[in-house]
């Protein structure tokens, strides 16, 4: 399958090439485990803390920084499609939606956190890609439990550990 993971930044990070690949792999990963049937296609933007304020006050009429934002493009429930699919004409995939993620953030949480911003940036990339594929931490206990463990056990399977690395 030729899933399409496209990324672009409006901010400045220390390693745009590694940023890119570490949300590329996790995307990828999330999309292999879930057996997505079809060509899928996700826009990931890495912007600043000033931008997701916007953007999160703008949307979810919360007037703070937050980690990462996804807009899907279609209706899931648990990784099941809700309404019919369509490709796109250009890449012939179907675009699950777009990811914004605020890398300042994610850096400082992992600091927070006793992680490696590496980790904080595929496990924030692994939830935006799950909440494309229809799953939700805030729907009920359940359904939290059920995210909680595929974001696990994908940044698992890729080794994103929450020790900080040595």
């Amino acid at each position: 399958m030729s899933h399409q993971i496209n990324i672009g930044f409006e901010t400045a990070v220390a390693d745009e090439n590694a940023v890119s690949e570490l949300i590329r792999t996790c995307a990828l990963r999330v999309l292999e485990s879930e057996n997505v049937p079809f060509e899928a296609e996700i826009d990931v933007t890495v912007v600043d803390a000033d931008a997701i304020r916007e953007m999160n006050a703008e949307y979810r009429n919360k007037d703070v920084v937050t980690d990462v934002l996804s807009f899907p493009m279609y209706e899931f429930y648990n990784g099941e499609p809700q309404e019919e699919l369509e490709r796109e004409p250009d890449s012939g995939c179907v675009m699950l939606g777009d990811m914004v993620l605020c890398y300042t953030r994610a850096c400082e949480q992992a600091a927070e956190f006793g992680h490696s911003p590496a980790r904080e940036c595929g496990y924030l990339t692994t939830h935006s890609v799950l909440h494309l594929l229809g799953y939700d931490h805030e729907r009920n206990d359940e359904d939290t439990r059920l995210m909680r463990g595929k974001e696990e056990d994908n940044l698992s399977f890729l080794g994103l550990t929450r020790e900080k690395e040595q």
